[in-house]
């Protein structure tokens, strides 16, 4: 552009755009490649263009005026390039500590299908009693899977909830240690606070692209990974925020009672935040189902793949029914855990 190559002269710079212009420039962008073919070379001049209608000093733009100035290209290959020289290191590391993540989700799959759907299907009603203690919550479980299998996609839903089960134990082990901790130390609130904000607001893709370089897409962790990076935080900071909501007064009076730290932790503090727990717990599973779908671009099984079916086919039909399917099973997760949550409450008044 007229204006900045006018700028580049008036600091003085021309002759150290002119050192990097003779090294060559780098390589060719598809941009450039079109603009030779068209008859504009590298040295065409830029046309003038009017003052009111400058564009933003972008690296792109900068560097059409100077070559030392690198592109937007260049700083994407260099953080490219910065992951791949740290990636064996990060599978050395990362290899050992996902294998049993692998290990249970390939396990769990396979117990899940192996049983017979008249087995499955009165043990889900079991756990749903047990937990729930609510009639309506057993019906609709009931003739909610009833009607999947009806239509074909029990097989495809199994594998979604034995994916779903196995991410929402990893992330209540993790998290919940991990929430205590945050509880007990402002220092590693502040810390883990942006990171959890991080993992919360970056697109649900995005969690697959360093995934993909780590790990085959064969294996069942890289899905596993994914999943429990983007659920996790919700068990974390209502465990954080349940902890710190402890009456005071309470915690006083377990202090004039002489107990220790940990007599305090699991027979007052937990207790008493257990409501606040699963509430994360309830929001974790919502997240498990959400980033399912999406793991299905990655091998990952269940009804996201049927979902991802009907996108590339154009198959409309396949699509629908299996996000209906989706929208069931969410609903049933969603409506079980707040009746067990419903109970932990009235428990405690």
């Amino acid at each position: 552009m007229a204006f900045y190559d006018g700028l580049i002269e008036t600091l003085g710079l021309s002759n150290w755009c002119g050192e990097a212009d003779a090294g060559g420039g780098g390589p060719v962008t598809m941009a450039e490649l079109l603009a030779r073919a068209n008859g504009g070379g590298a040295g065409a001049p830029e046309p003038d263009v009017p003052l009111l209608e400058t564009p933003f000093p972008s690296l792109d733009t900068l560097h059409r005026s100077c070559d030392a100035i690198p592109r937007t290209r260049d700083m994407t290959e260099a953080v490219e390039q910065g992951f791949l020289n740290i990636k064996d290191g990060l599978k050395f590391v990362l290899d050992p500590l996902t294998t049993p993540l692998g290990w249970l989700l390939d396990a769990s799959l396979d117990l899940f299908q192996a049983t017979p759907w008249f087995i499955m299907i009165p043990l889900l009603m079991l756990l749903t009693w047990v937990t729930a203690r609510s009639v309506g919550v057993l019906v609709l479980v009931t003739l909610s899977f009833l009607f999947m299998a009806f239509i074909d996609h029990y097989n495809e839903a199994i594998q979604t909830l034995s994916i779903i089960f196995v991410c929402t134990i990893f992330s209540v082990v993790l998290g919940v240690p991990i929430g205590i901790a945050m509880s007990k130390s402002n220092t590693m609130q502040r810390i883990a606070i942006p990171i959890l904000d991080m993992l919360q607001t970056l697109p649900t893709f995005v969690y697959l692209i360093p995934l993909i370089f780590l790990f085959s897409v064969t294996e069942s962790k890289l899905y596993g990974i994914a999943i429990i990076l983007y659920a996790i935080v919700p068990v974390i900071r209502l465990t954080d925020l349940g902890i710190r909501l402890v009456d005071k007064d309470v915690i006083e009076a377990a202090d004039a009672f002489g107990m220790s730290n940990w007599q305090k932790l699991t027979g007052v503090q937990v207790p008493l935040a257990l409501p606040n727990i699963m509430a994360g717990i309830n929001q974790t599973i919502m997240m498990s189902l959400a980033m399912v779908v999406i793991a299905s671009l990655v091998s990952a099984p269940g009804l996201g793949r049927l979902v991802l079916r009907g996108i590339n086919n154009l198959e409309l039909g396949v699509g629908l029914v299996a996000g209906f399917c989706i929208v069931l099973l969410a609903v049933l997760l969603d409506r079980a855990t707040k009746a067990a949550l419903g109970r932990i409450n009235s428990s405690e008044q």
